[in-house]
C-alpha cells in the first residue's frame, strides 16, 4: 500500500510554490520588453492565465491529461473530471505524495505554458481572444501533448519518449505555437526596443528561482534525482548566460543585459527535458550549445520575415527542442540511476543511438501537431471573434484602449522608463 511520505509531499508544496511564482516572473520578463503603454496589458497575459487556466485544469485539463487512458494512448478520459477521485491518498503517478498535491503542481506548468505564447503576439491581440484561445489551447494542445509524454498509457511515453520537466510538453509546445501565432497575426505597427531592461531582468532572475522548482520538483520526490536536476538547471543556465554575452561581445563587440537574460532562460529551457538524465558536465554542455543556437534563431526572424515580439519561439521552442534531442545525446546511466546504471538511460554518447532517433522523433511530432490545431483555433477565431485590435487601439495602446490603465502616469513615462 502506498504511504505518504512527508519529506516528499513538504517538498512538492514548495515546488509548487516556486512554479506559480515562474508566471508573474515571466510577467515582468516579458512586460519589460514591450512599449510603456503596453506593459500592463502584457502582464495581464501572465495573470489572468493564473486564473483562468486553474479553473479549466480543475474542470478537465487534469482529467484529460492524468486521467486512465481512453483508447491509443491518445488522451485521459473523464475520470478526473472536477476533481472526482483527486484527494488526499497518494495517486496513481506520484505514490508518496497525495494526489491533490500531485494535481496542483502540475496545474502550474498548465498556467504558464499558455501565457508562454504571449511573447509571440504581445501588443495587438484583442484581450477578449486571448481569453478564449488559452482555454481552447489548453484543452486541444497542451492536454493531449501532457498525456502523451507524461501519461502512464501516453503513445509517446511508451515509445520511451524522455522529457523529464517539460521541454516537449511545455516549451516546445508553446514555441511552435507561438511561430504560428506570430504569422498568422502579423507584424506589429511599430516595433521598438525594450521600454524597462530592469523589469526584465528581474523576472529572468525570478524564472531562474522558479526553475528549480519546475525541474527538481519533477522528480516528484525529494531524492537524488530533486538534486541532479536542481544542479543541471543552475549549470545549465549559468553557462547559457556566459555563452550569450560571449556570442554578443564577439558579434558586435559588446555584451548586453537584455542577452544575459534572454541567454539564461534559453539555458534553463533547454536543460528542461534532461535535467534529470544528465550528468553536471552534460548540463554545462547543453547550456554552452543553447545560447549560440537560440541567439541564432532570434537573429534570422528579422531576415524571415515574421514578428515574433518577445522571441517565444527563438528562445521556447528552439530551446526546448534542442534541449529534448540532447537529452537523447548526453544521458547518463550512471547519474539518471546511481543505484542501478544497469536499468539507467543510456544517450549517444554511451552508445545508445536509439534513444537519440526517438527524442528527435517525439520533437517533430509534437511540434507539428502544435502547430498545425493551433492553426485551425486561429483561424476560427479569427472568423468568430477577430485575432488583432484596431490600428487605432495599437497606436493608442492596449493598457488605455483594452483595460483602461497606464502603468506609469501621464507625463512621467518618458522620464522614468525613457521610453514612448
Amino acid at each position: 500500500m502506498n504511504q505518504i511520505n512527508p519529506a516528499d509531499t513538504a517538498w512538492i508544496l514548495t515546488a509548487t510554490g516556486l512554479v506559480l511564482l515562474m508566471t508573474p516572473g515571466l510577467a515582468l520578463f516579458y512586460g519589460g520588453m514591450v512599449r510603456s503603454k503596453n506593459v500592463l496589458s502584457t502582464f495581464m497575459h501572465s495573470f489572468f492565465a493564473m486564473g483562468l487556466m486553474t479553473i479549466q485544469w480543475i474542470g478537465v485539463g487534469y482529467s484529460l491529461a492524468f486521467a486512465p487512458d481512453i483508447g491509443g494512448g491518445l488522451l485521459g478520459g473523464f475520470d478526473y473530471a472536477l476533481l472526482d477521485g483527486v484527494g488526499l491518498t497518494p495517486g496513481p503517478i506520484a505514490t508518496t505524495i497525495p494526489h491533490l498535491s500531485f494535481m496542483t503542481f502540475q496545474m502550474m506548468f498548465a498556467i504558464i505554458t499558455p501565457a508562454l505564447i504571449s511573447g509571440a503576439f504581445a501588443e495587438r491581440l484583442k484581450f477578449s481572444t486571448y481569453c478564449v484561445f488559452i482555454v481552447l489551447w489548453g484543452t486541444l494542445v497542451y492536454d493531449p501533448i501532457c498525456h502523451w509524454v507524461w501519461g502512464p498509457e501516453g503513445w509517446l511515453a511508451q515509445r520511451g519518449i524522455l522529457d523529464f520537466a517539460g521541454g516537449t510538453v511545455v516549451h516546445l509546445s508553446a514555441g511552435a505555437s507561438a511561430l504560428v501565432f506570430s504569422i498568422v497575426l502579423g507584424r506589429r505597427l511599430h516595433p521598438t526596443p525594450p521600454h524597462n531592461l530592469p523589469l526584465t531582468l528581474l523576472g529572468a532572475g525570478l524564472l531562474w528561482f522558479g526553475w528549480f522548482g519546475f525541474n527538481a520538483g519533477s522528480a516528484l520526490a525529494a531524492n537524488e534525482r530533486a538534486v541532479l536536476a536542481l544542479v543541471n538547471t543552475h549549470v545549465a543556465a549559468a553557462a547559457a548566460a556566459v555563452a550569450w554575452a560571449s556570442v554578443e561581445w564577439i558579434r558586435q563587440r559588446k555584451p548586453t543585459a537584455l542577452g544575459v537574460a534572454s541567454g539564461l532562460v534559453a539555458g534553463l529551457v533547454a536543460i528542461t527535458p534532461a535535467a534529470g538524465f544528465v550528468s553536471p558536465l552534460g548540463a554545462l554542455a547543453i547550456g554552452a550549445l543553447a545560447a549560440p543556437i537560440c541567439f541564432l534563431a532570434v537573429v534570422l526572424k528579422a531576415r524571415l520575415g515574421y514578428d515574433d515580439s518577445l522571441d517565444a519561439f527563438g528562445i521556447h521552442g528552439v530551446g526546448g527542442a534542442l534541449g529534448a534531442v540532447l537529452t537523447g545525446v548526453f544521458a547518463s546511466a550512471a547519474w539518471n540511476s546511481p543505484s542501478n546504471p544497469e536499468n539507467g538511460v543510456r544517450g549517444l554518447l554511451e552508445g545508445n543511438s536509439a534513444v537519440a532517433v526517438e527524442q528527435a522523433s517525439g520533437v517533430m511530432l509534437c511540434a507539428a501537431y502544435a502547430a498545425i490545431v493551433t492553426w485551425v483555433i486561429l483561424k476560427i477565431l479569427d472568423a468568430v471573434m477577430g485575432l488583432r485590435v484596431a490600428e487605432e487601439a495599437e497606436r493608442e495602446g492596449l493598457d488605455v484602449s483594452l483595460h483602461g490603465e497606464e502603468a506609469y502616469h501621464a507625463g512621467q513615462a518618458t522620464a522614468f522608463t525613457g521610453a514612448d
